[in-house]
């Protein structure tokens, strides 16, 4: 790859981890024919493949490479599984359940639970929930009490209802209630990765039902410098951004404006796409007390149709004293990205304290 070329991330599977594969698979079957599945896998469509497109790509390719049927194929990859085979070369391990024993519900869930311990199977289970939840949902919660924090992360994490680049598990949207037994036994989970996994999921469930979220975690009980309360915050965010007072009640913020915004400024004043600015501002509590204070600030970007849409970056949160200033400098991109188009045209930066408006700047992108 020449050094200026953006990395991809199809490119993760390449030659190198799809012949880990092929090595994995050929130790537990040595009857594999390795060349004819690398054969299969590197066709004259393979470039032009996107990531999942490669991932599933691959799957099929065993499907065809692996003789027998869906079970004694699957017998093959828990063998191979005992091989050097992590990272996203193992993603390809629950894809395959995914895409070939979704009708097998015995032999392919118990899969699931050991290829996630190499990569991890939330994507994977995500049919076996929309087709029998119960079912699936009661595996899940045992699957909270796991010694592997791989096996719990995947009870919380395969669940969230609107997992990104996931299936929508529609049913949990509608009703998150046979997701909360499973995040009840894992908020104060030892793993770090099994909390955030919490926090995600809570996150989803905001979307949907914000006071079913902001109860359960009030009645966590979440305090400052504590893991809960780190979890809470998170699981918070989307609300947060809103300015919603229940949110900012459970974290022990003031809902409303409590501070003066003293100086407000951008450098430069008309910045250019493909640039950036310096934004700057100045802020003082208006309280006789102290009060701790969360700041944000909000950019209103220009859409394709003319119309402006807000995108709110977290600055942080601190103790503030009386009539001590505080000030805020963050740098500004105006790069284009493939998540953001920048636009020409008006546009407004919001500081926000609490949720709050506490004060704007209008400039001209060119």
């Amino acid at each position: 790859m020449a050094q200026d070329e953006p990395f991809l991330l199809k490119n993760l599977f390449d030659r190198t981890t799809v012949g880990e594969i092929g090595d994995a698979v050929e130790a537990a079957l040595p009857s594999f024919d390795r060349s004819a599945f690398l054969n299969l896998v590197f066709d004259a469509d393979w470039a032009g493949r996107e990531l999942k497109q490669r991932m599933r790509h691959v799957s099929g390719a065993l499907h065809a490479a692996v003789p027998g049927t869906y079970r004694e194929q699957l017998q093959v990859l828990l063998a191979a599984a005992d091989h050097a085979v992590e990272g996203f070369a193992a993603l390809v391990y629950p894809d395959f359940v995914q895409a070939y024993g979704a009708g097998d519900w015995e032999a392919s869930v118990p899969a699931l639970a050991r290829f996630t311990r190499l990569g991890s199977a939330e994507f994977a289970i995500r049919p076996f929930i929309a087709f029998e939840r119960d079912r699936t949902m009661e595996q899940m919660l045992e699957w909270a009490s796991d010694p592997d924090p791989a096996v719990r992360r995947l009870a919380t994490e395969g669940c969230r209802p609107r997992l990104p680049w996931g299936m929508r598990l529609h049913d949990l949207v509608a009703d998150p209630a046979p997701i909360l037994p499973i995040l009840e036994r894992l908020y104060r989970d030892p793993d770090e990765s099994v909390r955030r996994s919490v926090s995600n999921n809570l996150n989803d469930i905001s979307r949907d039902h914000p006071q079913a979220v902001i109860e359960l975690l009030r009645a966590w009980d979440p305090r400052p410098g504590t893991d809960t309360y780190r979890l809470a915050r998170h699981a918070l965010r989307t609300l947060l951004k809103r300015g919603d007072a229940g949110a900012l009640a459970v974290l022990g913020f003031k809902a409303g404006l409590s501070v003066a915004l003293k100086v407000l400024s951008l450098d430069p004043a008309s910045p250019q796409i493909g640039g950036s600015a310096r934004l700057s501002f100045t802020i003082e509590s208006t309280l006789p007390e102290s009060q701790p204070v969360m700041v944000d600030y909000a950019v209103y970007y220009v859409k394709a149709d003319g119309t402006t849409s807000p995108k709110v970056f977290r600055l942080g949160s601190m103790q503030m004293e009386p009539a001590v200033p505080v000030t805020y400098s963050r740098k500004i991109s105006f790069r284009q990205m493939t998540t953001r188009v920048h636009r020409p045209g008006t546009h407004r930066i919001v500081v926000l304290a609490n949720g709050a408006a506490a004060g704007e700047i209008e400039f001209e992108l060119s």
